[in-house]
C-alpha cells in the first residue's frame, strides 16, 4: 500500500491553502497510479485515512468507494458526543493519479470544496 498525503492548496477561508490541513491516506493503486478499486473489494481491512486540520486534533478514518457510482469518499469517525452513524465525510471529485504534483478536489458534507496538492506518496 502507498501512503498518500494531500495538503490544503486553496478553499473558502484558506485563498492560499494551509500545509497545516491535510489528508494522509493508505491506498492501493494500479499501474496508471490512481486508486484501484478492485483492490479496494479484495481488501478485507478498510483502507485508513487520517484527517489533520489546523487547531483540531487528528481525526482517523478510512477510504470508501461507491460500488453503483464508483466515486471514492473518505469517512470520518463521529468524535464522542456525534452521531453515532456519520455518512462519508469527504468525496474526492477527480480520478488524477496519486502522485506529487498533482491536484485533486474534495467535497465536504457541506458542499464547500477544497483543493489539495498531492505532496507525497511513499
Amino acid at each position: 500500500m502507498a501512503k498518500v498525503t494531500l495538503v490544503l492548496a486553496s478553499g473558502p477561508g484558506f485563498p492560499q491553502g494551509d500545509p497545516e490541513c491535510r489528508y494522509e491516506i493508505e491506498v492501493t493503486l494500479d499501474a496508471t497510479g490512481r486508486l484501484d478499486p478492485e483492490a479496494w473489494f479484495a481488501d478485507p481491512n478498510p483502507w485508513p485515512a487520517r484527517r489533520h486540520w489546523r487547531d483540531e486534533w487528528p481525526r482517523d478514518g478510512d477510504v470508501q468507494l461507491d460500488e453503483e457510482t464508483g466515486a471514492w469518499s473518505l469517512r470520518f469517525f463521529p468524535k464522542p458526543g456525534e452521531a453515532s452513524e456519520a455518512p462519508p465525510y469527504e468525496v474526492i471529485r477527480t480520478n488524477v493519479p496519486m502522485r506529487p504534483g498533482e491536484y485533486l478536489t474534495i467535497r465536504e458534507p457541506d458542499g464547500r470544496e477544497f483543493g489539495y496538492r498531492i505532496v507525497s506518496t511513499a
